[in-house]
């Protein structure tokens, strides 16, 4: 006869099993992105209704991206330290304030602490379940951790634009509503967290990772500075979409609906998650030049649709630039999941969400303030021609990987 369990083990929560929490973090990580780009299709809604600014319009933005770069500095190597359960339970918990203070804004003030909260949120929350997912990765499906580090964040950037633009046409109380569901699902993740496994061992030195500091281990910088121009030319132009994005739909080509503005990330976003899930077999330098390609191509007929009055012709560019999007999240995440050590993840993941998200603010920042003076046309102009030679840029740098890897191995 078997023994009856013990009164401990009987005490003890049953844990998710590992494809069940792997699934159950894939969501929360799409969860986090959908909220992070859902006041995106509501600026213009804040605007009219508290009547500011383009200029406060961009500090509103900035100030996400200041709270999650600051986060991802300070938290981003905490995980690898003290656990991912901790980290994600108290990203989740923040991200629930910021969430309430969205429902109960009613002024600029309000929205920006928000902002910051939902920055610092996300920030701490992004390396941490990046690297659960390798943690967890399925031995027989070695590039699978890598294929959803790149499909979550640009399906939720998606999910969120498209719902909320959704939501604000057709649904009741659109600067509520949608935070209210956000909410739901924040209260949901909180539940798979706490019956979730411990995926990392703890390890000395918790204190000592909050020190602001951005390392890569020097056998890998010659593979990640290769990867720099492919972050920094895709995320540059997510940037230019989410911030700029639905104003150019509405001044540009007068298509004024909450709903366009939503699409218009979803265009290069949704093509960009379809892409990497599509190519997910692909051999990540394959990929890395094929990104290159595609979003220097999309973005040039962008440019001539914008120049040509064309919605339809800048709609089919995003698309082409979207798959660039796509090749370019799998190919380089997919390229950090190969290569980082696990004590390395957490840092290593923070290092890449640092450089995307310098290019995904900073350029869209300078624009902002730009558009006031220069006007909204003249701006996305030299925006997207900047893009398209960071792109190029990004092509010849993984030439030049390749052909160095091809005389090390002769």
């Amino acid at each position: 006869m078997s023994a009856l369990p013990s009164s401990a083990a009987l005490r003890r929560p049953a844990r998710l099993s590992g494809p069940v929490t792997f699934a159950a973090i894939t969501a929360i990580f799409m969860l986090f992105m959908a909220a992070s780009s859902a006041p995106t299709p509501l600026y213009v809604v804040y605007q009219q209704d508290w009547g500011f600014s383009a200029t406060t319009l961009t500090v509103v933005f900035a100030v996400y991206v200041l709270g999650l770069l600051g986060s991802l500095l300070v938290f981003g190597a905490l995980s690898d330290h003290v656990g991912r359960r901790p980290v994600l339970a108290a990203a989740i918990a923040l991200e629930a304030v910021a969430l309430v203070l969205f429902v109960v804004a009613g002024d600029v003030l309000v929205l920006t602490i928000a902002r910051v909260a939902q920055g610092i949120a996300t920030g701490a929350a992004l390396t941490s379940l990046g690297a659960t997912l390798v943690d967890l990765n399925p031995s027989h499906a070695p590039k699978r951790a890598g294929v959803v580090n790149s499909v979550a964040p640009i399906s939720g950037l998606a999910v969120g634009a498209l719902g909320t633009g959704a939501l604000v046409q057709f649904g009741p109380a659109p600067t509520h509503f949608v935070y209210e569901l956000l909410l739901g699902g924040m209260v949901v993740a909180a539940a798979i967290v706490a019956w979730m496994p411990e995926t990392s061992s703890r390890r000395a030195g918790g204190l000592a990772s909050l020190k602001p500091r951005v390392g890569i281990p020097p056998r890998l910088r010659a593979e990640v500075l290769a990867l720099v121009p492919v972050f920094v030319s895709s995320w540059a132009l997510g940037g230019l979409y989410l911030s700029l994005g639905p104003s150019v739909a509405a001044s540009i080509f007068g298509l004024h609906s909450h709903l366009i503005g939503g699409l218009l990330v979803t265009l290069l976003c949704g093509t960009g998650a379809a892409t990497a899930f599509a190519l997910r077999e692909w051999p990540t330098d394959r990929l890395l030049l094929r990104a290159g390609r595609f979003l220097a191509a999309g973005m040039a007929v962008t440019l001539v649709g914008l120049e040509a009055d064309s919605a339809i012709l800048a709609g089919a560019g995003t698309v082409v630039a979207g798959v660039g999007f796509g090749a370019a999240a799998l190919g380089g995440f997919g390229s950090l999941a190969r290569l980082a050590a696990p004590d390395e993840r957490g840092e290593l993941f923070a290092v890449a969400y640092v450089i995307s998200y310098l290019a995904f603010s900073l350029p869209a920042v300078v624009a902002g303030f730009v558009s006031t003076s220069a006007g909204l046309h003249d701006t996305a102009v030299v925006y997207g021609i900047a893009i398209v030679a960071l792109s190029l840029a990004a092509l010849v740098a993984q030439r030049a990987l390749a052909a160095r890897r091809e005389a090390a191995s002769a």
